[in-house]
This record gives structure tokens, C-alpha cells and sequence, in this order.
């Protein structure tokens, strides 16, 4: 059971520090810390969290990851579903906490977007269902070909939680303004049951494109070891 609280934990962590960095940091009226603030705090978590509990676990934090490792031939048929589960509940729990706090503002009014994915209107800059579905499912391909190549028993030891967490916050850089990025199902399904739009019938494609993305880079990789 001590791996699935690890990922149950580390999920908690990306979705409470990296989402709650945009709910709160992000839109302080004077010290707004922008895409980039929310990009490295994304980050962050994942270096952190893969450094404090990647012994543990692997440090997938995301069932895209779990499944593109499983695909990849890195991960166990028997804990992949337990994996999931513990992830998206982490990630349900980490919202439920940031509700809570967000509450207690002055003049609360709702949650609005609540760091939620989407696309077309609910696209941060009005990116087309077709160019969210593009771009999540590419960079969670090259996310998974980092994550694989960075944990590679070729790879330097004691890296990849350097590489893994620098691609999450360039993977964010990048497509903020396209999704608010997700590439992770369980990061978008923890805040979307809280936000006050349309998140929840939007969620599928967060579902459907990181995990494709993650099967056609773990594939990639899979076909670079074999060249290799």
C-alpha cells in the first residue's frame, strides 16, 4: 500500500501547490506571478514530489504517465488501476482543500475557472478543440519520451527528477494559453468538480489526449531502444 499513498500524496502535491499557485499567487492584484510563476510552481512540485517519493512509487503523479509506462513495458499490469485511482483521489482531495481556503477570501464570489482546463471559451486564449486536443496529446508524448529517456538505466543517475520537473514547467511555457495545460487526467478532473463553468463536459479530452499522447511517446521511446 506504501506506493499508492505516495502517488495518492504526490498527486495531492502537484494539484495543491501547481494549481493552487494559480488560483491564488497568480491573480494577487500587485504581485501577479503570470504564466511563468505558475509554469515553475507546476514544476516544482513534480521535482520535489519525485525527489521525496519517487523511491516509493516511481513518482508517476499522473495516470497518463502511469499508462504511457505501462505501455513502455516500465510498470506492472496489477498496479495500474490502483495507481489511478490513488492519483485522481489525491487530486480530488487537493481541490477540495483549495475550495476550502478560497473560501475564506473577503468578498468571495465563486470560483470561477478554478485553474481549470479547456478549450474553445474556456480556453485562456480561445484555442479551438482541435488545437487543444494537438497540443496535449504532443506534449504529453515528449513528456513521456523525457520521462523515459531521464529514468533510462543508461541516463545519469539521479537526474530525472531535475529533467521531469524542468519539461512540466516548459510543457506549461508552452501551452497555458492554449488549455491551462493538463497533459496530467487527474489534475484536470480534481479542479473541474469545483469550478463554476462548463469544466466537467469539457474533462474528456483532457482524459482522451494525455493518454494518447502518452501511448504514442512511450511507443517512440520503446522504438529508439531497440535502434539504440
Amino acid at each position: 500500500m506504501n506506493k499508492y499513498l505516495a502517488e495518492f500524496i504526490g498527486t495531492f502535491w502537484l494539484v495543491f501547490g501547481g494549481c493552487g499557485s494559480a488560483i491564488f499567487a497568480a491573480t494577487f492584484p500587485e504581485l501577479r506571478i503570470g504564466f511563468l510563476g505558475v509554469a515553475l510552481a507546476f514544476g516544482l512540485t513534480v521535482l520535489t514530489g519525485a525527489f521525496a517519493l519517487g523511491h516509493i512509487s516511481g513518482g508517476h503523479f499522473n495516470p497518463a504517465v502511469s499508462v504511457g509506462l505501462w505501455v513502455g513495458g516500465r510498470f506492472d499490469t496489477k498496479d495500474l488501476i490502483p495507481y489511478v485511482v490513488s492519483q485522481v483521489v489525491g487530486a480530488v482531495l487537493a481541490a477540495w482543500v483549495l475550495y476550502l481556503i478560497v473560501q475564506g477570501q473577503a468578498g468571495f464570489a465563486g470560483t470561477g475557472g478554478f485553474a481549470t482546463n479547456g478549450y474553445a471559451e474556456l480556453s485562456p486564449g480561445k484555442y479551438s478543440l482541435i488545437s487543444a486536443l494537438m497540443i496535449e496529446i504532443v506534449l504529453t508524448a515528449m513528456f513521456l519520451i523525457v520521462i523515459m529517456g531521464a529514468t533510462d538505466k543508461r541516463a545519469p543517475a539521479g537526474f530525472a527528477p531535475i529533467a521531469i520537473g524542468l519539461a512540466l514547467t516548459l510543457i506549461h511555457l508552452i501551452s497555458i494559453p492554449v488549455t491551462n495545460t493538463s497533459v496530467n487526467p487527474a489534475r484536470s478532473t480534481g479542479v473541474a468538480i469545483f469550478a463554476e463553468t462548463a469544466a466537467l463536459s469539457q474533462l474528456w479530452l483532457f482524459w482522451v489526449a494525455p493518454i494518447v499522447g502518452a501511448i504514442i511517446g512511450a511507443i517512440i521511446y520503446k522504438i529508439l531502444e531497440k535502434e539504440d
